[in-house]
């Protein structure tokens, strides 16, 4: 899909809002939602994290809006410096994208991204999400981490699998496709020029 680093940066750019949006979501209201209003004796998850003054984060409470910033900043540069390229070369290690279907190609780098992706946020997030207020142990962030790699590498294996990519690519061949439809003008013209050499 993207040609340049222009594309690769703006393709980041859209995985990772959609992406945030959908993991914020996902730990507060599915993950938490419940024990946040039991501990805070609120009717739903907005209020029992207004009740609490925001989310947890270094054992601050931070309003939602900066939860989101927060992991959009961590996500943005984690997937531009490792897991975008590093997934297409596991990719690449599989499968030949000149001569295997497309559909199999990204299909193998959604899952090299979800495998590489899912395990480094969520060790992030252990970090972040840490009960500080109880003192620390290296041993309580190990087994936060390992928990939430449970909780979200199957919702971030399906969500990226069958929404969030086939979105994105979506989004990303609207925005880009006068370039797309050009590429697709020059690659008879080249192929006619490596069958002539």
């Amino acid at each position: 899909m993207p040609r340049n680093q222009f594309q690769r940066m703006v393709f980041a750019f859209l995985t990772v809002v959609v992406t945030v949006h959908a993991y914020v979501f996902y730990s507060l209201y599915v993950i938490n939602g419940s024990v946040l209003m039991s501990v805070n004796g609120a009717d739903s998850v907005l209020a029992a994290i207004r009740q609490q003054g925001g989310v947890y984060v270094f054992g601050k409470p931070v309003p939602i809006w900066a939860v989101i910033l927060i992991e959009f900043c961590l996500a943005y540069l984690l997937e531009v410096l490792m897991g975008s390229p590093c997934s297409f070369k596991l990719a690449c290690k599989v499968f030949n994208p000149a001569k295997d279907h497309p559909m199999l190609f990204e299909s193998a780098v959604i899952c090299a991204t979800v495998g590489l992706m899912c395990p480094a946020m969520s060790f992030l997030a252990a970090w972040l999400y840490y009960p500080y207020y109880s003192g620390f142990s290296f041993v309580t962030l190990l087994a936060n981490w390992l928990k939430l790699v449970c909780y979200n590498f199957p919702f971030a294996f399906f969500t990226q699998l069958f929404f969030i990519q086939p979105l994105i690519r979506t989004v990303f061949k609207l925005i880009f496709r006068k370039d797309i439809a050009a590429r697709k003008e020059n690659e008879p013209q080249l192929e006619k020029v490596s069958d002539s050499l």
